[in-house]
């Protein structure tokens, strides 16, 4: 005889709850937002990189901001397009270099390697985060919980 029928106790009944679809609206949202951030910090970085000097907002030595910068950008866009990572990069890292040497065609501002390697190392920085973390994901399995 069951103990809890000894003890005057009801049966416990458990219900599989599935999550499943809400996880996966969760992920596709948090896809499509990553993907509005990724690209409007990335337009944004185009006009301040092309714009006059004087109109530069500062909050941190220029070198520390351009590597947060774009590894902010990568980090977005690596979670925007996660089975897309060598595309990202090249984005990433074609931009850094792009922006780079487009502000020869502007008067007052100057192009420099080492922050056009500076501006690669932190986006790369980003994408690599978001793929670490992405590969730390326990395999799914057929199963629902």
């Amino acid at each position: 005889m069951n103990c809890r029928r000894r003890a005057g106790l009801k049966p416990v009944t458990l219900k599989l709850v599935e999550f499943g679809a809400d996880l996966a609206y969760l992920a596709g949202m948090i896809q499509r937002l990553s993907a509005i951030i990724g690209w409007l910090a990335l337009a944004y970085i185009v006009f301040v990189t092309l714009s006059p000097i004087a109109d530069r907002p500062s909050l941190a030595s220029p070198h520390l901001e351009r590597f947060v910068a774009f590894a902010l950008i990568g980090l977005a866009l690596a979670l925007a397009y996660p089975n897309r990572i060598l595309l990202v990069v090249s984005i990433v890292v074609g931009a850094a270099f792009a922006l780079e040497a487009l502000q020869l065609l502007t008067p007052d501002r100057h192009a420099r390697a080492a922050d056009a390697l500076t501006k690669a190392l932190g986006g790369i920085s980003g994408i690599s985060v978001v793929h670490f973390l992405l590969r730390l994901r326990p395999a799914r399995s057929g199963r629902s919980i």
